[in-house]
């Protein structure tokens, strides 16, 4: 039997969580930038005929990220469960839901840095090298800011993929719209929070793209 449910009662349920989706998303991309942003220009800097070759690191490196790659995210979720409560201290919760997020998205955006360093001009490379530049000057003065729109765009990607990420994470208690979604949705049988639920998740997604796209062609008018 449905159960009725006012519209400020929705609201105030669907303004909470949307809070709690915003913390989720914002706060595991800080951390898949961290981990990702470093672990990309390594894998760049690292491959055969590279800036700095190191095969054997790269292969155990590349094997990480496309482990991290394959594993669908529900599963991935489950599986982290324990890592999770080492960390966090419990399951349940936006905090918890962060850590399986991040160690979903790292992979991904690691994989984005390193073929947006991949579209560097060469030559500009072996310019720094020849001048006598060092690895810190190839990478702070030539490869990150040359792609640096293509960085922003793979930003951009990897928080509209969070924001699903977070949905997902709702199957597991982890708080936001997938768990209102869910809880007083779907198994409560309220159409009116799944539509609404829906709609916000639309304009997130949205939101983040365009904001994301100006910022790109800004970047490359400037370039």
């Amino acid at each position: 039997m449905n159960r009725t449910i006012d519209w400020n009662e929705i609201l105030q349920l669907v303004f909470n969580a949307t809070g709690e989706t915003l913390y989720m998303v914002l706060l595991a991309g800080l951390f898949t930038l961290l981990i990702g942003l470093p672990l990309g220009v390594l894998l760049f800097i690292s491959r055969s005929g590279g800036i700095y070759p190191m095969p054997q690191l790269h292969k155990s490196l590349g094997g990480l990220v496309n482990l991290g790659r394959s594993l669908p995210f529900v599963v991935m979720l489950i599986a982290l469960i324990p890592l999770t409560r080492l960390i966090v201290g419990t399951t349940l919760g936006s905090t918890a839901a962060v850590v399986p997020i991040t160690i979903g998205a790292f992979p991904f955006f690691a994989r984005i840095v390193e073929n947006a360093l991949d579209e560097v001009d060469k030559g500009r490379i072996e310019a720094i090298l020849a001048m006598g530049g060092d690895l810190r000057d190839v990478i702070f003065k030539v490869l990150l800011p040359e792609a640096l729109p293509a960085l922003v765009a793979g930003v951009t990607l990897t928080l509209v993929m969070l924001i699903g990420f977070s949905s997902m994470a709702g199957v597991i208690g982890g708080g936001g719209l997938g768990d209102l979604a869910i809880r007083y949705g779907y198994q409560r049988f309220n159409n009116q929070v799944m539509v609404v639920t829906v709609i916000v998740l639309v304009v997130l997604v949205q939101s983040v793209q365009s904001l994301g796209d100006r910022m790109v062609r800004s970047l490359a008018h400037r370039r």
